[in-house]
């Protein structure tokens, strides 16, 4: 991304315009309401700006009960809320957000309108998730003034948004708006109009990376979500989110974006979704999803390794492994040597952290058959759950030492297919690609990708400076060994990502 320009926030006195009044635009008021900003609500149908107004006085009075808010500052913040019933309320507006249906024909005739409404001096947001910002101002007569804001739900919770600048914006409108944000108390990053922007982009392989896991039958839904719970340190699991969110919508997310880049495998939806969207298993909202929410279901439980024999032979280790710390720490003897390869070698087995290969393949390259490799964790000292796999090659026994030693280091071991890159490594490396995908075609910078991902989805970690932890180099080869087993053009490494591992440079300083 280009340079911004410096820019100072609107002042508390402007008045900002809300168009719809449903969760989002309720949301948005109160958000700006609380700034001190007087606020005009609209919406088209009859008395749901009233609607609109009262659930944000509900809110306010859940936080009042809890002592969180003093009932002058609730009244004080209702009375800056005005609701009007045409668009001509929103005339004074310095400010005017819509969030109303994803139709481009219906934004486009709003804001056309509202250019007629309102001074030249206007700023025209919209909190559009999927519409292109340049396609929406194609037909305005000062299409400079529009710029998005994309805020995510809750808006009053949410720290994220979004300054969305398409073609014709004016940087210095985008300017403001990122400023006005902040000092609404947000954490706003600048993007470039693009399909999905940040967030809807570079997420999008945190689901589909678990749906191919799953679809290769190397684990099933609760092992995978609690290994990227507990061992990823994500909040929620894949699994767990896309039932929250609707597979309707997050499967129209996907399907939307893989259309936008003209079917680019890398977006390519997952089947195993579109049965549940087909048969009306939506997730929480129909009562079922990935898991079942009837009254009085059971909920399933993470595949877990019975409890083996710590082995007794010793424990020899690369200096650089990552488990090392965590072995040392429960007790664990420890014979250090520098091996260079991350391994930790117990009666004959190997263990190894996954690089994106199988252990299969692994044990054939270096000769061995004994090999099991174990996945990325966020906190390798915190982490609860360690999910592994086995070569084929390997004999009896095997998988038990390997397993043995991991629980006597504290971890609950989910034993799983031999998939390639396992879940959390495969995942993390594809979150980061697309990243740094993102970052090289101009969308936005680092530090606003990984703001974006840690503010908007509560990502445990951004996913660009999680990869320059576990090192350029590695997840470079974490990616090609993927690529190397699927063959498949969603796996090939980011050309950005390459060039920072040939030219020795991070993402960020």
């Amino acid at each position: 991304m280009t340079d911004h320009t410096t820019a100072t926030a609107l002042p508390a006195s402007a008045v900002v315009g809300v168009i719809g009044a449903g969760t989002m635009g309720a949301g948005i008021a109160q958000v700006a309401a609380a700034a001190g900003h007087p606020v005009v609500l609209l919406d088209a149908a009859p008395g749901a700006a009233a609607k609109g107004k009262e659930a944000v006085a509900k809110q306010l009075g859940k936080r009042v009960e809890k002592g969180r808010m003093t009932e002058a500052d609730r009244d004080a913040l209702l009375e800056r809320i005005t609701v009007v019933d045409a668009l001509e309320g929103l005339s004074d507006a310095a400010l005017v957000v819509e969030a109303i249906v994803e139709r481009l024909d219906v934004k486009q005739e709003v804001f056309g309108t509202l250019e007629d409404l309102c001074g030249e001096s206007v700023i025209l947001a919209s909190n559009t998730s999927s519409l292109s910002l340049t396609a929406i101002g194609a037909g305005l007569k000062r299409p400079e003034r529009l710029v998005g804001m994309h805020f995510f739900n809750p808006a009053p919770v949410m720290q994220l948004v979004e300054v969305i600048s398409g073609v014709a914006t004016d940087p210095g409108v985008a300017a403001t708006v990122h400023a006005t944000a902040a000092a609404w108390g947000k954490s706003p990053v600048h993007a470039r109009s693009t399909p999905g922007f940040i967030v809807n982009r570079v997420a999008r392989p945190f689901y589909a990376e678990s749906l191919r896991v799953l679809e290769e039958q190397a684990a099933d839904v609760a092992t995978i979500d609690a290994v990227m719970r507990e061992c990823g340190g994500f909040r929620m699991g894949p699994f767990q989110l896309m039932d929250l969110i609707g597979h309707d919508v997050n499967y129209a997310v996907t399907s939307s974006v893989f259309a936008a880049y003209y079917n680019d495998k890398r977006f390519l939806p997952s089947l195993v979704q579109k049965d549940l969207v087909d048969a009306g298993w939506l997730g929480r909202k129909t009562g079922r999803g990935f898991y079942d929410y009837a009254e009085g279901a059971e909920t399933p439980e993470p595949a877990t390794a019975a409890l083996a024999s710590t082995p007794e032979g010793p424990v020899v280790c690369d200096a650089g492994a990552p488990l090392l710390d965590r072995l040392r720490a429960n007790g664990i003897e420890v014979e250090v040597e520098e091996a260079d390869d991350f391994s930790i070698t117990v009666d004959g087995v190997v263990l190894l952290p996954s690089d994106g290969g199988t252990a299969t393949e692994v044990a054939e390259a270096e000769g061995l058959t004994d090999v099991v490799v174990y996945d990325l964790a966020l906190d390798y000292m915190q982490a609860t759950r360690m999910a592994v796999a086995v070569a084929d090659q390997a004999v009896p026994g095997t998988l038990e030492k390997a397993v043995g030693l991991l629980q006597a280091a504290g971890f609950t071991v989910s034993v799983i297919d031999d998939v390639p890159g396992l879940i959390v490594t495969r995942t993390v490396a594809m979150l980061a690609n697309e990243a740094a995908d993102a970052v090289f075609q101009g969308v936005a910078g680092a530090g606003d990708v990984d703001t974006a991902m840690t503010k908007g989805v509560n990502y445990p970690r951004g996913p660009l400076a999680w990869a320059e932890d576990l090192g350029l180099e590695r997840l470079h080869a974490t990616l090609t060994n993927l690529y190397e087993t699927y063959h498949e053009d969603r796996y090939r490494p980011s050309p950005l990502l390459r060039r920072k591992v040939l030219g020795g440079t991070r993402f960020h300083a």
